[in-house]
């Protein structure tokens, strides 16, 4: 639950500020309940903003993406990695200055919309390069892109996802891409600008003035650290990428405020929880042992959750969790956690 019972989550906060992939959609459909939640926001007068790694669509196709699923959405409201980046390169390199870009159209849209010039080869003396993710990036632009970066070009990244959610489960996403210039470089790129780096939610937060802002993800190593690194609260919804293991093992950069199945728990009470909960509350025990966590009692599966987390994040150990009645076996069931 949250702090005070029957107090709606999202009564706290003045702006609720989204991911995209895992959160509102996945790919190209909506999750189950996203549209009928955003729906609710606007309805109610609340401010909202979307926040989104993926670089291979500009902020108006984002919003013209959401509002043909039903969602409808301003290109301002649309904060993208790949405008990001391209405002930071305006604001370091001459106008009409090369970039390299490695990436879909939208990365080089972005960077002809603030003056630079976008180029596909080293031999065109870029000033920088700019990776971002693109479903058709192949080795050839990988290759040219090394060899800009090691004639002195300083490297930058949209993200760093090692994956991206889908129908069909996780795909590589623009992270995988960039391990393949790490590798072939031996170093890490000059500049990520993609969460978790704050900038995409401090940029949202500020709109909202002096009132507080709450930011709903997917993914513990994006959207809930750049939450925390950004200085806001975050709702972890479990319709993406990070499950119940991931949240159990999350080191202390990464863990939520709050955690909820879907978009449910903005307004419902009783579909959302706060984490860390009492190791022995909502009528559940944790114990461990064998070098696992044992789940004992009976209750809210969320509570469940939240008596876990407590355990797993005092004392290291987990992941794993053993079930000891027919109760919490379901409850595990209900979490994701059939083992």
């Amino acid at each position: 639950m949250t702090e005070n019972a029957g107090e709606r989550l999202v009564d706290g906060y003045t702006l609720v500020v989204f991911d995209l992939d895992g959160v509102i959609y996945l790919i190209d459909r909506p999750i189950p309940g996203a549209v009928e939640a955003v729906a609710r926001l606007h309805a109610e007068g609340r401010a909202v903003a979307y926040a989104t790694n993926n670089a291979s669509r500009r902020s108006s196709e984002v919003a013209d993406l959401l509002t043909g699923m039903g969602v409808p959405a301003r290109p301002e409201e649309v904060l993208t990695s790949a405008a990001a980046t391209a405002e930071l390169l305006r604001d370091r390199l001459p106008a009409g200055a090369p970039v390299l870009v490695v990436g879909a159209e939208a990365l080089r849209a972005e960077l002809r919309a603030v003056g630079l010039r976008p180029v596909a080869t080293a031999d065109e003396e870029p000033a920088a390069v700019a990776q971002g993710y693109g479903p058709q990036v192949g080795w050839v632009d990988l290759a040219e892109a090394s060899l800009a970066v090691r004639a002195g070009a300083p490297w930058y990244a949209t993200n760093t996802d090692r994956t991206l959610p889908s129908p069909r489960g996780p795909l590589p996403g623009n992270g995988s891409l960039v391990a393949v210039l790490r590798t072939a470089l031996g170093r890490d790129p000059d500049v990520v600008v993609g969460k978790p780096e704050p900038a995409l939610f401090a940029t949202a937060a500020r709109r909202a003035g002096e009132g507080r802002t709450l930011v709903v993800g997917d993914r513990l190593d994006t959207d809930i650290e750049g939450a925390r690194r950004a200085g806001l609260d975050s709702l972890l919804v479990l319709t993406g990428v990070s499950g119940v293991p991931e949240l159990l093992a999350a080191p202390e950069e990464r863990r939520p405020a709050y955690v909820s199945v879907d978009l449910a728990g903005l307004f419902d009470p009783a579909a959302v929880v706060r984490v860390p909960g009492a190791p022995d509350g909502g009528g559940w025990s944790v114990n461990v042992a064998d070098g696992g966590l044992v789940l004992d009692g009976a209750g809210r599966p969320l509570d469940a959750l939240a008596a876990l987390c407590a355990v797993a994040w005092s004392t290291g150990v987990g992941p794993r969790v053993r079930p000891a009645s027919p109760a919490a076996a379901e409850a595990l069931a209900a979490l994701g956690r059939a083992d």
